[in-house]
């Protein structure tokens, strides 16, 4: 079989699968299997290919019609430019969550050092650091495969001097303080989670989608927390769900922060929550 046959099979494969966006999959999964760009898709078009990259290729292909990610299956996703390794305990770095690193370069803070929490792929610390050269963080998460992928990320983004993860349970026994806190805590309301999209509700792991209840769980117990592991004028900043930003700031609001603002992503959607502790 030629390449341009398979890529015409696998687009319509994936259009028969319901999957966004067919011709765009169909390219990416070809170009990681044969380690080919899409300048070179084309040139090779008539490319014979061989039984081992069919079965490659098609193995791939049943994967992506099982509704797992692009990303997912070739292990890794680009955020704020840069490629963050996953692994079964990460989410998948999404768009809506670089609106979190966008306010946060905007505030007029110090940002010395950093605590990310619940930091998965480590996506937004690293992040951050990559735009703050003398800055330094710390990562937790519960998940100690999760700590493994975010060092891993760290090291391959030159990060590694300046950027430390460990495994914990949000701010149990932290005794340090901190500049700025940020974290994307899981904010799905428990009921809705099997009603997202099949990637992200069969992939993405549970600790990380499960906000409890009402999806506020994780800002009720952090808010009244956060005073304690900041420096005098110190920032904070969450993700936050559709439809949660002004309960997550009444929350702030009620625990002595001020100067708090709303952060919109590029769909109009207030994404992130950011807020400053008084002296």
């Amino acid at each position: 079989m030629r390449l341009a046959a398979f890529l015409l099979n696998a687009i319509e494969t994936l259009k028969q699968a319901d999957i966004d966006n067919p011709q765009l999959d169909a390219r990416l999964l070809a170009g990681h299997a044969l380690g080919c760009d899409r300048a070179q898709l084309l040139s090779q078009s008539e490319r014979v290919l061989t039984d081992e990259e069919i079965s490659i290729l098609n193995a791939l292909l049943t994967r992506r019609v099982r509704h797992e990610s692009v990303a997912r299956i070739i292990g890794k996703r680009e955020f704020w430019g840069l490629d963050f390794g996953l692994n079964k305990a990460t989410l998948e770095p999404r768009p809506d969550s670089e609106t979190l690193v966008e306010a946060v370069l905007r505030l007029a803070s110090r940002n010395r050092r950093l605590l990310d929490l619940g930091t998965g792929t480590g996506c937004l610390l690293l992040s951050l650091l990559h735009e703050t050269p003398h800055a330094t963080g710390l990562g937790i998460d519960i998940n100690p495969r999760a700590v493994e992928q975010a060092t891993t990320n760290a090291t391959a983004l030159n990060l590694g001097s300046r950027a430390s993860f460990r495994a914990g349970d949000w701010l149990n026994g932290l005794t340090e303080k901190f500049d700025l806190i940020v974290s994307n805590p899981p904010y799905i309301p428990s009921a809705d989670i099997p009603t997202l999209m099949q990637e992200v509700c069969q992939y993405d792991p549970l600790l990380a989608l499960d906000g409890g209840e009402d999806g506020l769980a994780p800002y009720h117990l952090l808010i009244p927390q956060l005073a304690n592991f900041l420096t005098p004028q110190g920032h904070v900043a969450f993700e936050v769900g559709q439809g949660q930003a002004q309960q997550v700031a009444t929350l702030l609001r009620d625990n002595g922060f001020i100067t708090i603002a709303t952060h919109k992503d590029l769909s109009g959607i207030e994404r992130c929550v950011t807020a400053f502790r008084p002296d």
